[in-house]
């Protein structure tokens, strides 16, 4: 994934010419699967098998395509074994979702 193709603050972004930081986050997390993959992340580092597993139906193309600009907008990082995991930053965007996730749960009901 080209880094250039990969929504961030302060540049333009679907929905925003300025690059609005919360619009390039909407870009970012909005991608097929983006959040999917960040939710699986929360528990702890993956491989890729795993991670593919755990999201259902995702192809491998589109696993790997998010994970890497998912990389590069510095939420998920690789580690030495291979396993992706969350950075200090996208650990903060599974605190942010919590609230969504408790709202969502109260909605089931």
């Amino acid at each position: 994934m080209a880094a250039r193709n990969v929504p961030r603050p302060g540049r333009q972004v679907r929905g925003s010419r300025t690059g609005r930081p919360v619009m390039a986050a909407l870009d970012l997390l909005g991608r097929r699967w983006a959040l999917r993959i960040l939710w699986e992340l929360g528990d702890g580092p993956l491989g890729a098998r795993a991670l593919r597993e755990r999201c259902d139906t995702m192809s491998s193309s589109v696993l790997y395509e998010r994970l890497g600009e998912l990389t590069t907008a510095g939420l998920v990082t690789r580690d030495d074994d291979g396993r992706y995991a969350l950075t200090d930053i996208g650990s903060s965007l599974a605190d942010a979702l919590a609230p969504l996730d408790a709202w969502a749960r109260r909605w089931a009901r």
